[in-house]
């Protein structure tokens, strides 16, 4: 590697005329003098055309140079635009994902209303369901198995029956006597007729009131005869006839329920009731 190639071109260009200068001087005093000027003409020529091509070059670098600069912004401009594009994106997105949140949190909180909305409604038509439910219950028949029949009866009907009934066990029989006659009015058709008749002529004959008793204990066996307490009615017609002085109409009523029911426990008992009216 040469001295004047670790110099800069242009001034590499100078550093070569200046020595190609102080050689000339030094051997000037070897040429003559038309010698000298045309050495010195031609060294002129080549330094002109040294200085061309070097500033060529120099040109050259520095348009190539400009170019890669121009270049240079221009990708660093786009980058940047990228850059600026990407940021709006983002900044987009971010926008679009708060609305996003802000639209799933306010669905969400509509659906939970909903739902508790719904829960409400829901609630309230089973309590509804019930209720109607409730109301069908009572008011749909049941099944009743009582004195050795089986029929269907009322809720409010049941109630009733039981209620005078209570009053009867309970030994208040003019209270239960009026109930009893309440209930039959109230319900004639009822299969608790032939119970009530019965229990109201034992109410009526605990008051000592003989003539309605055999009145209702009557009725009860003309209109169940096959009733399991018939025989104990015709008994009770007996034991008020009797107790009204009438022992000739107590006598027929004990045959005819030997009679009628001859294996039944009430004609046992007349058998023995007869023998006293001898």
């Amino acid at each position: 590697m040469s001295f004047f190639s670790n110099i800069r071109p242009k001034t590499r260009s100078v550093a070569v005329a200046s020595f190609l200068l102080m050689s000339l001087a030094a051997h000037a005093g070897i040429f003559d003098d038309d010698e000298a000027r045309k050495a010195i003409l031609d060294l002129r020529q080549q330094i002109t055309s040294l200085n061309a091509t070097v500033n060529n070059s120099l040109s050259a670098a520095q348009q190539r140079s400009t170019e890669e600069i121009a270049q240079l912004r221009k990708s660093m401009l786009e980058l940047q635009n990228q850059i600026d594009r990407q940021k709006g994106d983002i900044s987009q997105l971010r926008g679009d994902n708060e609305v996003l949140a802000r639209n799933l949190a306010e669905m969400q909180i509509r659906q939970k209303d909903m739902l508790q909305s719904a829960e409400q409604k829901l609630q309230a038509a089973e309590q509804r369901s019930q209720a109607v439910e409730q109301k069908l219950t009572k008011l749909e028949p049941v099944k009743i198995a009582l004195d050795g029949r089986e029929f269907m009866a009322d809720p409010a009907e049941k109630r009733d029956f039981d209620a005078a009934f209570a009053v009867f066990r309970a030994g208040d029989f003019a209270k239960s006597q009026k109930a009893l006659f309440d209930f039959i009015q109230r319900y004639p058709g009822s299969g608790y007729a032939p119970s009530a008749l019965y229990w109201l002529g034992n109410a009526q004959y605990s008051n000592r009131d003989y003539k309605e008793a055999i009145i209702n204990f009557r009725s009860m066996i003309s209109k169940n005869p096959d009733h399991m307490r018939a025989p104990e009615a015709m008994l009770s017609i007996a034991n008020c006839q009797l107790e009204m002085k009438d022992p000739k109409s107590a006598k027929k009523t004990l045959e005819d329920l030997m009679k009628a029911y001859p294996k039944s426990e009430a004609a046992f008992a007349g058998v023995e009731r007869l023998r006293t009216l001898k």
